[in-house]
């Protein structure tokens, strides 16, 4: 980011901000895989005053060898994983090798037995109660009790939370490893706000090439999903379209539409009606999916 005009350095072919990796100093994108050269110069003010924010895997592990010049570490990521076999090269490197420190992201988390580990330390936990998803709650619970399971498993160990936010519920929770209270606060908002699982959630993914007809395609799709619940007397809460969090990636520009039910024979073929009404209008640049409960809102 230009620290003087503000300009902040996206991906050509998505709506997201460039990763800097020191190794090879260039910046890439985690969604297509683009990438570009390091910018000494900020393109939009000519500015040389570009620097970089945040604390990825790759920085992390420079500032610990800066602090433990003595100790050995091992970088478990997207980049370091992306061979064959390679993460389990890793995983037996870390455990067969007297490597000190093992740094990584939610791929470390689950599911590895690591005897001699004392000390499991995570930063900055809030990321991901920060995300657009109804489920963030429950996702940053389980990696926190899950990484916290990684620590003390034949010693006593040790597990250091950094948050900007420790007197969060979901926080406090993973820190007393409390799931009956984490559980009964959490179904107790969603029964609230009708989120799963006291109804389900439909969301229509509509992405397209042009700008312009996704757009129009998704005014055109929610016109005619309101049409067909009075049509067929089919009880659906539907959300006016919206560009989707991440509004662009590999060159396609994306919306899209929500919608809460019962899930039923009734829904399955509106839905499908809806879709089939929706085609006949032959957007040739737009594509439609319609996505149950989905994994992930973005």
């Amino acid at each position: 980011m230009c620290r003087d005009c503000g300009y902040t350095v996206k991906c050509r072919r998505c709506n997201i901000s460039l990763t800097y990796h020191e190794y090879s100093n260039t910046l890439k994108c985690h969604y297509c895989g683009y990438e570009t050269k390091n910018l000494q110069i900020c393109p939009s003010c000519r500015s040389k005053n570009i620097k970089y924010f945040g604390t990825g895997t790759e920085k992390l592990q420079s500032e610990i060898q800066k602090l433990f010049p003595n100790a050995t570490t091992i970088r478990m990521d997207i980049d370091t994983v992306s061979k064959k076999n390679s993460h389990e090269e890793i995983l037996n490197k870390f455990k067969n090798e007297n490597i000190d420190i093992l740094i990584g992201t939610q791929m470390v988390v689950k599911g590895h037995h690591f005897p001699n580990v004392t000390l499991v330390g995570v930063i900055a936990a809030d990321n991901s109660l920060n995300i657009e998803d109804y489920r963030a709650n429950e996702r940053t619970f389980g990696i926190l009790t899950q990484v916290a399971g990684r620590s003390g498993r034949e010693k006593k160990g040790r597990v250091i939370v950094q948050t900007y936010n420790p007197e969060n519920f979901v926080i406090e929770c993973a820190k007393k490893q409390d799931y009956d209270v984490f559980y009964n606060t959490e179904i107790e908002l969603r029964r609230q706000l009708k989120y799963p699982p006291f109804c389900d959630i439909i969301m229509f993914g509509i992405s397209s090439s042009n700008k312009e007809e996704v757009e129009l395609a998704s005014k055109k799709l929610h016109n005619i999903l309101e049409k067909n619940c009075k049509n067929y007397n089919v009880r659906l809460d539907i959300y006016r379209p919206v560009i989707s969090p991440i509004s662009k990636i590999k060159n396609k520009y994306r919306w899209r539409i929500i919608a809460k039910c019962n899930l039923n024979n009734s829904v399955v073929n509106l839905v499908n009606t809806t879709l089939e009404e929706y085609y006949k209008l032959k957007f040739k640049n737009t594509r439609v999916v319609a996505d149950v409960n989905p994994n992930n809102m973005n």
